[in-house]
């Protein structure tokens, strides 16, 4: 929840920057308290009895949360529109956390097909070994979906925009779908953040993000939140008590400092973002752009009606380049720094085949829509003109 004093509506900047703090902190400190401590005493026996009987809010062990954490999680959930969140160690670690909360053997979840590789990884070669099925079926093709839906479903699942075709989902058909069925639905919404989307607003249970990504903001935290009811998530906060998949008090800090400048960030992302696919779309080299904000997306009136801007991921293919070739255009940026991830200030660029796939074979590539003369870029903040100016000299290169 915002902080007490604010507007019924507050703004993103506003929520981001008071959200889920108390007034008045320990030390009369503008910023909250680092808490570098692994357990928290009791005055006398009567307390520890109080504490358990009362379920009151407070620590008992660092497992088991973190003062930090809390603030940090009413933050998120303030931002994100939900009741509460649970904040994780990583982004795989909420997805980790969330699913073996809420499956059981012979359970099953359907998946759109386009996703973050690591979390179909996850599905198929773990969850399974639980007795839990994972069946896919192609991204946005609703009624094969439904029609996948057995008595053992529990969960569907997609990102939004997707990772790195940034297909869209229509929230209030995904959300249909599930409650026609009684199957709750997970949203990955890092690539479009609570600025650009709001799942919770349309009837989706559960949010998730890598927080490592465009909500921590700096490319040095790693994190992850899943966000939704307090009956629903209240499961998944005893497991991650039992699992320790916590998040260190220094990565908390670093996180809510990051979410402070979130709203002024995401702006300049989609500014950047947007600009740049308008530039490569352009570009006689480029043969093909994915980005949903521009009106050669096949979901851009998706993205339009839900979305408040596109964010700054942009993904593109080099006309008639091998994958060398296409390598080669990595290679000649000087401003983009090549590396894995996004949503950092810095801006980041990468070749799939290579950072994630490499170890793949061409048909498995080909099933995951993994061209070789794939590029993925992640726009930071840097100043627009100078972006586009760095792409066209590797374009020319």
């Amino acid at each position: 929840m915002p902080a007490a004093g604010l507007t019924p509506s507050p703004g993103p900047s506003t929520v981001a920057v008071h959200g889920g703090e108390a007034r008045q902190k320990v030390g009369d400190a503008i910023t909250d308290a680092i808490f570098c401590a692994s357990t928290y005493t009791f005055e006398d026996t009567k307390s520890i009895i109080d504490f358990i009987e009362n379920d009151e809010q407070r620590e008992e062990y660092g497992r088991y949360g973190n003062p930090g954490e809390r603030v940090a999680e009413r933050k998120l959930a303030a931002l994100e529109g939900a009741e509460t969140s649970v904040l994780y160690s990583s982004g795989m670690a909420a997805f980790v956390g969330l699913l073996t909360a809420k499956l059981s053997a012979g359970d099953e979840v359907i998946f759109f097909d386009e996703c973050y590789h690591r979390s179909r990884e996850f599905c198929n070669k773990h969850l399974s070994r639980f007795g839990v099925k994972t069946l896919q079926v192609k991204t946005g093709d609703y009624a094969a979906m439904e029609a996948a839906i057995t008595p053992a479903t529990r969960m569907l699942i997609s990102e939004s925009p997707t990772n790195p075709h940034q297909s869209c989902i229509d929230l209030e058909r995904f959300v249909e779908v599930g409650r026609r069925n009684e199957v709750e639905t997970l949203i990955d919404a890092t690539l479009a953040t609570p600025y650009n989307l709001r799942p919770i607003e349309a009837g989706v249970d559960y949010v998730l993000h890598s927080a490592t990504k465009y909500l921590g903001g700096h490319n040095d935290l790693l994190a992850g939140v899943v966000a939704g009811s307090n009956s629903q998530l209240e499961s998944v906060r005893n497991l991650r008590g039992i699992m320790g998949a916590v998040n260190g008090p220094q990565n908390i800090y670093l996180l809510l400092r990051g979410l402070k400048t979130f709203e002024l960030r995401m702006q300049r992302h989609n500014d950047n973002g947007l600009a740049v696919a308008q530039f490569l779309e352009s570009h006689p080299r480029v043969e093909k752009v994915y980005y949903p904000g521009l009106e050669s997306h096949r979901d851009h009136e998706v993205a339009k009606r839900t979305m408040r801007g596109y964010g700054g991921l942009v993904t593109f293919l080099i006309k008639d380049a091998d994958w060398r070739a296409t390598a080669n255009v990595v290679d000649s940026t000087q401003i983009c720094r090549i590396a894995p991830s996004l949503g950092g200030v810095e801006t980041l660029i990468e070749q799939p085949l290579v950072m994630s796939y490499y170890k793949c074979t061409p048909e498995e590539r080909e099933r995951f829509g993994i061209d070789d003369n794939m590029i993925r870029l992640a726009c930071g903040i840097e100043n627009t003109e100078d972006l586009i100016a760095d792409l066209a000299q590797a374009l020319d290169a």
